[in-house]
């Protein structure tokens, strides 16, 4: 579904990827494991079009998509939960979710997916008419896919979800992101909690200082005595 070869990408004078290549077949969860710094985000971000590589190429169902804007690559369908949430906190939660349907014209297709998401996180149904910033971090978080999920994408990408919440909350939102997979949705995982991620992905690649340097199976990838004594604590 998304073939990425020898993506190079800077911030400024800063060489944030450095000849990044990686698949994302579809049906599958992939994730990205690396420090904070390591360039996971920026790779996302340059996925979606918030930030255009200066060379190498991204391909999404076989089309080329590393020059076209964020939204046409949103109307292709690639979404993104971005990382700290990034709500409209003076909005309420229905309008934040009607803001991640901005792509699609039918507004009576819009309100049966809100429908569908209220279903699907009765939290949200509670809490349709407050505003988004006054909600907690757990649910802030669930708005926030919910939001990415009104686009109807194909591919969703996470950036890391679990972050600032309390375990009971993280394995909640591992749960929702199973379930959402477990119907078809393709996932692009970015998690500093490796134990969690590499539990529920097929397939891992770790990037250090924007270099993929291991990928493969997940279950493999988590048995490397480097993986355990970097990323899961394990000596």
């Amino acid at each position: 579904m998304l073939r990425i070869t020898d993506l190079h990408t800077y911030y400024g004078h800063v060489h944030a990827l450095r000849g990044v290549s990686l698949e994302v077949k579809e049906g599958s969860i992939v994730t990205l494991i690396g420090n904070n710094g390591a360039g996971k985000s920026t790779l996302l971000k340059t996925i979606s079009g918030l930030v255009h590589p200066s060379s190498g190429t991204i391909e999404f169902l076989g089309k080329r998509i590393d020059a076209l804007s964020s939204e046409e690559i949103v109307k292709l369908g690639i979404s993104q939960t971005p990382e700290g949430r990034r709500i409209f906190p003076r909005s309420p939660v229905i309008e934040n979710l009607e803001m991640g349907a901005y792509t699609r014209k039918d507004s009576r297709a819009v309100r049966a997916s809100i429908e569908v998401m209220m279903e699907r996180f009765p939290i949200l149904r509670e809490r349709k008419n407050q505003l988004a910033g006054t909600l907690s971090g757990g649910e802030q978080q669930i708005l926030t896919i919910a939001r990415a999920l009104m686009s109807r994408p194909k591919l969703l990408m996470l950036d890391e979800p679990s972050l600032g919440l309390m375990p009971t909350l993280v394995r909640e939102v591992f749960k929702i992101i199973q379930e959402i997979h477990a119907e078809g949705m393709t996932v692009l995982l970015v998690e500093q909690n490796a134990r969690k991620a590499l539990a529920i992905a097929e397939y891992a690649y770790v990037i250090e200082t924007g270099e993929v340097v291991l990928e493969g199976l997940a279950d493999q990838i988590r048995e490397m005595d480097q993986v355990r004594k970097a990323y899961l604590g394990e000596h």
